[in-house]
């Protein structure tokens, strides 16, 4: 292992790693020295992203299963998700399943798979991209509240049991990321609302944060890439809060 890359040697899977916050965590991770797997629904999206550090493209759906992706992974770092906004009596089940399967049931299949290979070499670090709404809870956010609670649940249990092994597992949650996702919302409440896009962003979007900004993708990165560094072996079970102050009040 080099110090001054850290991460030599080491492998990491990063899930949704094709776009936003997924994408910068490959560039962070392979730019320390790991070499990088980037799982992803869009395929041709994985390969450039592949491409481009240096690393292994995946094109899969998590709701179907994880048996494709590689086992023996250093670093796992379980990013993919999406959103459904509808009001709890008109939630479509099939909708709130799948949030289910890709945001808790993947990464606890993923994280199963790779225990083994990280308790053997006796270090491992299990990152899992949370929110503020694993948190806080929104109306009309039932299934991705849902799911990212349960994610927060499962990290801490994957942390008391792996802390014997060298294993850890926390959560980072962050607020409003520039994402395309977090644009197209923008762009949608603009036309709702006839108000300009910055508007949204502070009045709508950030209306329970102290800082009126959104977080670009490779804050969230850095601190990925500090929870899987050499000073962060304690640092495990816990939930790394970057939402402006949102949790806060």
């Amino acid at each position: 292992m080099s110090s001054g890359v850290p991460h030599t040697g080491r492998v990491a899977l990063v899930t949704g790693g094709a776009h936003g916050i997924g994408l910068a965590c490959a560039r962070a991770l392979a730019k320390s020295g790991a070499r990088v797997h980037i799982a992803d629904l869009d395929g041709c999206a994985a390969k450039a992203a592949a491409d481009e550090i240096g690393g292994q493209p995946h094109e899969v759906d998590l709701a179907e299963g994880v048996d494709d992706l590689p086992a023996e992974i250093d670093i796992l770092v379980n990013n993919a998700g999406l959103q459904h906004v509808a009001p709890i009596h008109e939630f479509p089940p099939a909708m709130f399943t799948l949030l289910q399967q890709v945001m808790v049931t993947a990464p606890f299949l993923l994280v199963r798979r790779s225990l083994p290979h990280m308790y053997r070499q006796g270090w491992g670090r299990i990152v899992n991209i949370s929110s503020a709404h694993g948190l806080r809870a929104s109306a009309f956010k039932s299934g991705y509240v849902a799911a990212k609670h349960a994610l927060e649940g499962l990290s801490k249990v994957a942390a008391l049991e792996g802390a014997p092994h060298g294993v850890t597992s926390n959560c980072v949650n962050p607020g409003y990321v520039r994402t395309q996702l977090v644009e197209g919302q923008i762009a949608a409440q603009a036309e709702a609302h006839g108000i300009s896009t910055d508007e949204v962003v502070e009045r709508i979007l950030l209306d329970r944060s102290a800082v009126k900004r959104l977080i670009e993708p490779e804050d969230v990165a850095d601190v990925v890439l500090w929870l899987c560094g050499p000073h962060a072996s304690h640092v495990t079970g816990t939930s790394i809060a970057m939402d402006g102050g949102w949790t806060a009040s």
